[in-house]
């Protein structure tokens, strides 16, 4: 097994007396070295969460018998939710977009440049503007256009080309089409969204000419996992930019959209890397 390649656990449970001990023993015992260790409680709840990341190098349990060992010797005692995930395992990404390209360069850019460990099968969008982009960076498009007549039958082909590339994670990179809930429900906390921050305040398809005429000193981006709840699901990151008197409309959109990029990339680097952990509405995110 490569010596890079590591194991990270993701945990939740009701908050008691050796939960890391528990977890710590079993990796000790199998021979594994931990490298990272984060914990928090919330003590409203009482609840506790935990990422810890391992090498494999020399671990004594096979992948294929892990989650069941795990299981029988903490997770059960504990009452845990958890998950793992494996650094040799990289996770298949979707984008889908409109007509706004920001974000999709910035993808393209961070993913060219391997600076995320995933692979991206494929670009789905309802328009064509970035049908080149996509073969310049020799990624299948799939073009489907929405109406509204249209959009069970497109969601359901999205779908199909979604498990044909056994897709795990779709990133929604400024794609202007509300998703069904049933399309949500196949993706639970594994779409993920980017907006303005301050929508709902400045609502409709200006929001940066409505900021502009209230004189707003910031503005901001928002990105979320999408829930069947439109633009309310748990929020992963945000970030502001502050904005002068002599900023023009352009001047919003420009400091926006470079907003945007940026919240948007943090988001899915903090998903690829298991370093979130959803709780009733709210994303834990580990560092």
């Amino acid at each position: 097994m490569n010596k890079t390649s590591t194991a990270t656990l993701l945990a939740e449970c009701p908050d008691q007396a050796g939960i890391i001990a528990k977890v710590t023993d079993f990796l000790a015992a199998n021979n594994g070295n931990i490298i990272d260790l984060e914990q928090h409680v919330d003590t409203s709840d009482k609840r506790f969460f935990m990422r810890v990341k391992w090498q494999l190098d020399g671990f004594n349990i096979k992948q294929s018998e892990l989650s069941e060992a795990f299981e029988q010797h903490a997770a059960n005692a504990l009452n845990m939710n958890w998950s793992l995930a494996y650094s040799d395992t990289k996770p298949r990404m979707a984008i889908f977009v409109s007509q706004h390209g920001h974000c999709l360069f910035d993808i393209l850019s961070r993913y060219q440049s391997g600076e995320w460990e995933a692979e991206i099968p494929l670009i789905i969008s309802n328009h064509t503007n970035f049908k080149v982009a996509a073969k310049n960076a020799d990624i299948p498009f799939y073009h489907l256009p929405i109406t509204t007549a249209n959009k069970q039958q497109q969601e359901q082909a999205q779908l199909k080309l979604l498990a044909d590339n056994n897709i795990d994670t779709i990133v929604l990179a400024r794609y202007m089409q509300i998703l069904s809930k049933d399309f949500i429900q196949h993706y639970p906390h594994r779409i993920i969204n980017i907006h303005h921050s301050f929508l709902p305040a400045f609502p409709g398809a200006k929001p940066y000419h409505s900021a502009h005429k209230r004189g707003v000193k910031i503005i901001g981006a928002t990105s979320h996992y999408v829930t069947t709840e439109l633009d309310a699901g748990p929020i992963i990151e945000q970030d502001v930019v502050h904005i002068r008197h002599n900023d023009s409309v352009e001047d919003l959109k420009r400091k926006g959209q470079d907003n945007e990029k940026i919240v948007l990339a943090r988001a899915i680097r903090y998903h690829l890397q298991q370093q979130i952990l959803v709780y009733k509405n709210r994303c834990i995110v580990f560092d």
